[in-house]
């Protein structure tokens, strides 16, 4: 990375959209060539227009972070340089008036997370979320919405300047821990437990989905680990995830004493070694 944006702007990395924003008119207006005539001052308006139109806009400042954290990842290719528009001006990231207040500013992209259920996500549906400032906003869950993905609420950014529009709001989804799945993107794991006789001889076995219950066949000479697929029955969408039931094979915590003998009498008439079979 040749340039660190963020010295660029005099600002933690860890500021806020309204911090970044506050930073770049201070030192624009110090650098804008229309007022600053002194050598450099041009080159460091491009410099300073440049580290904000990346670090302002939250999926360039992400790209940009994640590069800058790799010793030798390579330069930043965030889209064009400040001022590299038609006729090599200043109009594209800062107009004149605009420093000084004379234009509408628009706000600067906000993000923040929201955590929701496996089932919301299954479902889809509605939530209300309650923004920094206190502000409460219903928002749309779509039916199969994956962890990492992001909702755009327009107009709930920062305020904007002069009279501009507020920037957008950027809300993460995160997925709080389901006691039942793991989740990989859109693919479900969940344990099937099967008593050793269902795993040995085969069974049918009911197993529950976020679509409803179904039957699912245990093949015979099923151990602990085996993972059985239900194509489509993960998460939704135009490419449905799988399900996957993972046996567990399950003994009686405190068997009976019928089932002991059975159990003695099986030991006795088997010759299976599962070590030496591993």
């Amino acid at each position: 990375m040749a340039r660190d944006f963020y010295a660029v702007l005099g600002v933690a990395k860890t500021a806020t959209g309204e911090e970044i924003q506050r930073a770049y008119r201070t030192l624009a207006r110090r650098s804008h060539p229309d007022v600053n005539k002194e050598p450099g001052a041009e080159d460091r308006f491009k410099e300073i227009t440049e580290a904000y139109r990346v670090l302002s806009d939250p999926s360039l400042r992400r790209e940009y972070d994640a590069r800058a954290s790799v010793p030798s990842g390579g330069g930043f290719r965030g889209g064009p340089a400040a001022g590299g528009g038609p006729g090599g001006g200043f109009q594209d990231f800062a107009d004149f008036e605009d420093l000084f207040g004379f234009g509408p500013v628009r706000g600067a992209d906000a993000e923040a997370t929201i955590t929701i259920t496996l089932e919301d996500s299954y479902r889809g549906g509605h939530r209300t979320v309650t923004l920094p400032d206190g502000t409460r906003l219903g928002v749309t869950i779509p039916r199969g919405i994956a962890e990492g993905q992001r909702l755009r609420l327009a107009g709930q950014g920062a305020g904007g300047l002069g009279g501009g529009p507020r920037g957008d709001l950027h809300l993460v989804v995160r997925f709080a821990p389901d006691p039942r799945y793991t989740v990989d993107g859109r693919d479900l794991t969940v344990r099937l437990p099967v008593a050793p006789w269902e795993a040995a001889l085969g069974a049918k076995v009911p197993l529950r989905t976020p679509a409803g219950e179904v039957l699912l066949d245990v093949p015979r000479g099923s151990s602990s680990g085996r993972r059985l697929r239900l194509r489509g029955q993960g998460l939704p969408g135009a490419r449905p995830g799988d399900l996957y039931a993972e046996v567990r094979v399950m003994v009686p915590p405190d068997p009976t004493p019928q089932e002991r003998r059975l159990f003695e009498e099986l030991a006795r008439a088997s010759a299976y070694d599962p070590r030496s079979a591993s």
